[in-house]
């Protein structure tokens, strides 16, 4: 029997426009695959909501549900009796135009902490780095206009020098330029001592496994504790 506590997993029921298009080339590397998810569960209680908004590293791909990240850190939430639940609205395949483009009809799901985890595809496909830059200002702007008390928290990417050692560097700038430029919380790198080893990651080497998730979760959890405990918290850009 798969337990997962209060953890909410989003309805989603869009059907994603193929990847690639004019958003730019494909690249050698496998990027997120595209997947459609659905989930049933409504909220019924007076928790505070924590959404991650991202691709298939939130998602979970290649596990079950319980097995991502986010459940691990609703998990963390209710073994601490914090009042708090984890809806995770991540979606395989997800750019940061994609993203973009659902971002309103996510949040009509009132949202206390919004973590943003967009940008990997974008990178693997070699899409203009200002256009992701737009893209997720955009979010994080219709996030702060939806709600200006929204905590929002900006995960942040690197990948493989594939695209050239320039866009691998300006890649990686983006978040944190973001995160400074917007006041927000930042997650480094999401995939912090993950990210290139082997016995972590899946065959796509992409992908972590259930002990990846858990140390991801880690990372994420080391932004996110001080957030909903309101403790002091020196990454706050």
């Amino acid at each position: 029997m798969q337990t997962l506590l209060k953890f909410r997993y989003f309805l989603v029921f869009i059907l994603l426009v193929a990847c690639g298009g004019k958003s730019g080339q494909t690249s050698g590397n496998s990027s997120v695959t595209t997947e459609q998810t659905e989930n049933g569960a409504d909220k019924t209680d007076n928790s505070k909501v924590i959404m991650f908004f991202g691709d298939s590293l939130t998602a979970g791909y290649g596990l079950d549900t319980e097995e991502a990240f986010p459940a691990v850190i609703q998990q963390i939430v209710d073994s601490l009796n914090l009042n708090y639940t984890v809806v995770n609205a991540g979606l395989s395949g997800e750019t940061t135009a994609s993203g973009r483009n659902r971002l309103d009809w996510v949040l009509n799901q009132k949202t206390d902490v919004f973590i943003l985890e967009l940008g990997a595809n974008d990178g693997l496909r070699g899409i203009p780095l200002n256009e992701t830059r737009l893209n997720l200002q955009a979010i994080v702007n219709s996030v702060k206009e939806k709600n200006p008390d929204t905590v929002i928290i900006v995960a942040g990417m690197q990948i493989p020098p594939n695209m050239g050692q320039d866009y691998t560097t300006e890649f990686r700038k983006i978040f944190p330029e973001l995160a400074e430029k917007n006041e927000t919380y930042l997650i480094p790198f999401l995939l912090d001592n993950v990210a290139g080893i082997p016995e972590l990651n899946q065959e796509d080497g992409i992908h972590p496994t259930i002990e990846g998730q858990k140390i991801v979760a880690n990372n994420v959890w080391e932004v996110l504790e001080p957030v909903l405990t309101n403790k002091t918290l020196n990454t706050l850009q």
